[in-house]
Formats: C-alpha cells, structure tokens, sequence
C-alpha cells in the first residue's frame, strides 16, 4: 500500500450552525477512513469574510483536514465535496514531506 499525505481545504455555507459543520465534517472524515486512510486532524477554522462572493455567500466557515491515503481516495472526497450542496469551495492539496 502506497500512500501519500494530503490536506482538504474545504469552505461550507456560513448558514450552518456548529452542529451540521462537524456533520459535514464528519461525513468527509469517514470517507477518507472508509477507503483505508487515515485522518491527523480535522480541524473547524473561525467564520471568515471571503474574497469575494461565491454563489450569493460573502461569508464562509472554513475546515482543514489533514490525511494519508492512497491516491484513490483524494479522487473520491472531490467528487463527494463536488456534490455536496454545503460545500462551497474545496481544494485536495498533496502535502510536501518534511525534510
């Protein structure tokens, strides 16, 4: 098994409350340990102003995700965040290793 360590970059509407942020956070989380990864941390960032406005929001709450997987499974949390109404931008980075 090969893998790689990656980081989730994910905004969700700024409409949600804290409850519906961990499920959604939650719902990521057990995806990527479902396909065999694992998770380092998931961690819910403050409520912050966006850049600019992306589908009607001007406000976001963000979430960092940081996990080791093989290279399926960033393919499968994009198209999961892809699909997911809550998720207003997202971005799977791979992370450098540390040297």
């Amino acid at each position: 098994m090969n893998t790689r360590k990656y980081e989730a970059f994910y905004i969700v509407a700024p409409t949600l409350d804290d409850a519906n942020i961990s499920k959604i956070a939650d719902k990521f989380k057990s995806i990527v340990e479902k396909e065999g990864g694992t998770v380092e941390k998931a961690e819910k960032w403050d409520r912050r102003k966006l850049a600019y406005e992306i589908d009607g929001h001007k406000e976001g709450n963000y979430i960092l995700m940081h996990f080791e997987a093989e290279s399926k499974v960033p393919a499968e949390l994009n198209r999961q965040m892809r699909n997911s109404d809550d998720v207003i931008r997202h971005r799977i980075f791979l992370r450098e290793e540390e040297a």
